[in-house]
């Protein structure tokens, strides 16, 4: 199989791989992320593989498939938010600062109010309120209908009072 044949079928893989994942099957999403990278290694599979195992608390396997998304493709932003969000997972606040500081500057992400939010939950989580609230407030700059940052900044105004 050609390079081409190979990264056909490896989008096949990822886009059945999503599929099962957005009904619940992790299992076979799995499956299919890995057989996705096994044919032809992407950031996107990787960083979903990740994704998918961190639905069951792997997040040390999961932040291993992002690191070597990135190690693919250093300006994808995807793992380099989730790599911030498991390590807040695992009560790492200081160790997912400065992957969400990346993801925040990533040039090929499409979602930068996701690392905000995470900076945002990790400032809280600190105590540091003002640094969570601009955070939030940044999420809200990058979507204004991120519900998780609305309903946080509204949180936020009770701890300043």
């Amino acid at each position: 199989m050609d390079t081409g044949e190979k990264k056909k079928m490896s989008v096949h893989y990822f886009r059945k791989a999503y599929e099962a994942q957005t009904h619940g099957d992790l299992g076979e999403a799995i499956e299919l992320y890995q057989k996705s990278i096994d044919t032809f290694p992407t950031p996107e599979a990787l960083t979903f593989l990740g994704w998918a195992l961190s639905f069951l608390g792997k997040y040390d396997e999961a932040i291993s498939f992002c690191k070597k998304a990135i190690d693919l493709d250093p300006d994808f932003g995807n793992p380099y938010n989730d790599i911030g969000a498991y390590f807040i997972e695992l009560g790492k606040f200081d160790d997912a600062i400065p992957f969400l500081e990346k993801a925040t500057k990533a040039s090929r992400y499409d979602t930068y109010c996701f690392p905000h939010y995470n900076l945002g939950r990790v400032w809280e989580k600190k105590g540091m309120i003002i640094k969570a609230k601009q955070a939030f407030q940044r999420a809200l700059e990058e979507n204004p209908e991120y519900m998780l940052a609305v309903e946080s900044l509204e949180r936020l105004k009770y701890a300043l009072n």
